[in-house]
């Protein structure tokens, strides 16, 4: 297997969702200031962490976050660490060791 086919198999699938909503309600979230999909983005990452639906690296994923900036990320938004086992935190490292690896943020 050569490096492009390595690099190529790591890349992530990504999905597209799209949100209809009122205008006015888009209204109302665009003058709060800032990009409506990035806040509708960071707010699905926050509930899926909130339910331990998604991991510490997948939202550093989704968002685009480096380890560091994740965890501010949840911090600013009152969300704690999740509690996790000694192999699931070293799944976690690895994955994130791996990813700074490929793409230093």
């Amino acid at each position: 297997m050569t490096v492009a086919d390595q690099h190529s198999h790591a890349k992530l699938k990504v999905m597209e969702v799209t949100l209809h909503i009122p205008d006015d309600v888009a209204k109302r979230l665009s003058a709060c200031g800032g990009d409506v999909s990035r806040r509708a983005l960071e707010a699905l990452a926050l509930e899926g962490y909130r339910e331990q639906t998604l991991t510490l690296y997948q939202i550093s994923e989704m968002l685009g976050f480096s380890r560091v900036e994740t965890e501010d990320f949840l911090g600013r938004h009152h969300v704690p660490l999740a509690v996790i086992d000694e192999a699931d935190l070293d799944r976690e490292a690895a994955l994130f060791e791996a990813a700074s690896r490929r793409s230093p943020r």
